[in-house]
């Protein structure tokens, strides 16, 4: 049977190290996720715009204008719910971690340098 480490408050100064838990997990960045799923609204507006039969009341640079915003927003909306959905399974396979503080490094005790300029 293994023990777990005693978590001791920030003041505490009885010589021994803070010890903490933390949770470590991959996350997704949500903004290139909105990004792609934008670019991928405006790319199905342009094959929109093409395919779509033309009209007398609209030129295909108006309706590719209407279909860029609201494909756009759409694959915003989708990229997003991607990211989220991404985010709750990193959730479910973050990990326990125990940490320590490191104390402060000592420098090198290497050849000094001279300050003469040599």
């Amino acid at each position: 049977m293994s023990e777990t480490p005693q978590v001791q408050p920030a003041g505490a100064d009885s010589g021994t190290p803070e010890v903490r838990q933390i949770s470590v997990r991959r996350a997704p960045k949500f903004v290139p996720f909105m990004v792609a799923g934008a670019v991928l609204g405006i790319l199905a507006a342009t094959v929109a715009a093409v395919a779509a039969p033309g009209s007398e009341d609209y030129s295909r640079g108006a309706a590719f204008g209407l279909f860029a915003v609201m494909f756009g927003i759409i694959g915003l909306g989708l990229g997003s719910a991607v990211a989220l959905v991404i985010d709750r399974v990193s959730l479910r396979r973050s990990q326990r971690a125990i940490v320590e503080p490191v104390p402060d490094a000592v420098p090198d005790s290497g050849p000094e340098s001279d300050d003469d300029g040599r």
